[in-house]
């Protein structure tokens, strides 16, 4: 996705909610029959992303791709497939894992399952029936394939690149542990509350003796059971809360020691991943969309924080300041660049450099706008995410500077001549917007009405010289 145009995104999210889920109908049935797809598995993952922000992803019915694929749903992640997460598969993976089961691993079976559950798209239980019969096929021979694989090196190398993925043998092992257990799996959600608001004592207890009954033996299957456990809670970060059940303690280095301890390490790589979508938001100017990750991040790091005992030098301590270490980082360049951004827009021009009837451009206020903004959300949570000292020396030169320098301004517009007049208002309007999101709506109440009768004193102004 990262090769893709950021004007063809924008565009995508333009189109009608109903014509993405056709372009995407489409592409997936090109993927299906192993047609090349124009602009390739990147086009795709990004109709899709598109289509899951703009509501409830559209049905596809008669995918035999889609339906076979719909045991991962709760496990896919977008981003990059390099990066593995526990308990996650790359959406992108989908793609050549399917090629490779229609081309190479059961070609005849993939073929008839294909037109039939063409021919069964009508009738959801039918669909079903057939999905779940050709998994199973899948299942066995995939076990075959990696069986062979692991005791020949040539078996292991033509399977590697018939697969065509990066961790190509770890994906096919993922793809058959999920596949396995589905009815497992399904048990799971089916005994899980639908939302668990906080998951300590009775509730606590009834999901881990819930995890261990049906992931029993199987360790292989526990990340994937904890992400579905994750999906159910109101607060995420507190599936850490079962792996500290577990150990009975909050000593970081007895918990990585215990079963649960992957509950840890999928927290932190939900952490990483909202950093990742952060850094994404704040790439394409996305500030203003950046304010829930944030709160997220913090979040999580400070329930972590609280949770477990991390005075250790342990891999989870290291890893959590290294977290916050990219977070300060990422956001360093955004709350740093916010002062400057406003004194460049509200700064006294000469008469030569202003435009006759000329104004700000709004793009210009916007994003400093949402700069402001973005800086007040960091002051909120600056410090669990090692942020303080340079948010809260941004917001001080923000307040200070609105706080007195407005008034030049208003000065400026009571004496403007016509040909700068429409540009101080615009500066002066910016200001406006500006000192709601830092000294509160009711002083830019205030410096708005003054702003009116500087306005009106120079108009007055103007017609006594007229007359």
């Amino acid at each position: 996705m990262a090769g893709l145009p950021e004007r063809l995104r924008s565009y995508l999210r333009e189109l009608p909610r109903g014509a993405l889920a056709l372009l995407a109908g489409e592409l997936e049935r090109a993927a299906a029959r192993g047609d090349q797809i124009p602009g390739g598995e990147g086009l795709l993952e990004e109709v899709r992303a598109a289509l899951r922000e703009s509501g409830r992803p559209a049905a596809r019915a008669g995918d035999p791709a889609r339906l076979f694929f719909a045991a991962l749903e709760p496990f896919l992640v977008n981003g990059d497939p390099a990066h593995r997460r526990p308990g996650r598969i790359a959406r992108s993976i989908l793609t050549p894992m399917w090629s490779w089961i229609c081309r190479d691993l059961v070609p005849d079976q993939a073929r008839t399952y294909g037109d039939e559950a063409m021919h069964a798209a009508a009738d959801p239980a039918a669909h079903e029936r057939l999905a779940r019969n050709f998994r199973k096929c899948v299942v066995a021979e995939i076990k075959s394939a990696l069986a062979g694989a692991t005791i020949d090196e040539r078996v292991r190398r033509r399977l590697t690149g018939q697969i065509g993925t990066q961790h190509a043998l770890d994906d096919a092992r993922a793809l058959l542990t999920i596949l396995s257990a589905v009815d497992i799996f399904a048990q799971i959600e089916a005994r899980l509350p639908a939302q668990i608001r906080n998951l300590a004592d009775a509730q606590l207890d009834n999901v881990k003796s819930l995890l261990d009954q049906t992931v029993g033996s199987q360790p292989e299957i526990l990340p994937y059971a904890l992400v579905l456990t994750m999906g159910r809670l109101a607060v995420p970060w507190q599936l850490i809360r079962l792996a500290v059940k577990s150990a009975e303690t909050d000593d970081a280095v007895r918990i990585a020691g215990s079963p649960y301890a992957v509950a840890v390490a999928i927290v932190l790589a939900e952490i990483e991943r909202a950093v990742s979508a952060l850094k994404a938001d704040l790439d394409r100017g996305a500030s203003s969309a950046a304010a829930s990750l944030i709160k997220t991040i913090h979040d999580c790091v400070r329930g972590l924080r609280t949770e477990l005992d991390l005075s250790g030098d342990s891999a989870w301590t290291r890893r959590l300041a290294a977290i916050r270490s990219d977070v300060a980082n990422v956001l360093r360049r955004q709350v740093e660049s916010a002062s400057g951004r406003v004194r460049r827009l509200l700064r006294l021009r000469p008469l030569n450099e202003i435009g006759r009837n000329s104004v700000l451009d709004d793009d210009d206020v916007n994003e400093a706008e949402a700069l402001v903004e973005l800086v007040g959300v960091c002051r909120l949570y600056a410090s669990e995410l090692a942020i303080n000292e340079m948010t809260l020396r941004t917001y001080s030169e923000l307040h200070q500077y609105l706080d007195t320098g407005t008034q030049a301004l208003l000065e400026s517009l009571r004496q403007a001549g016509e040909g700068e007049r429409r540009f101080l208002q615009s500066q002066v309007d910016a200001a406006v917007r500006f000192c709601a999101k830092v000294l509160g709506p009711d002083y830019a109440s205030v410096l708005a009405k003054a702003a009116d009768l500087a306005a009106h004193a120079a108009n007055e102004r103007k017609a006594a010289s007229s007359a």
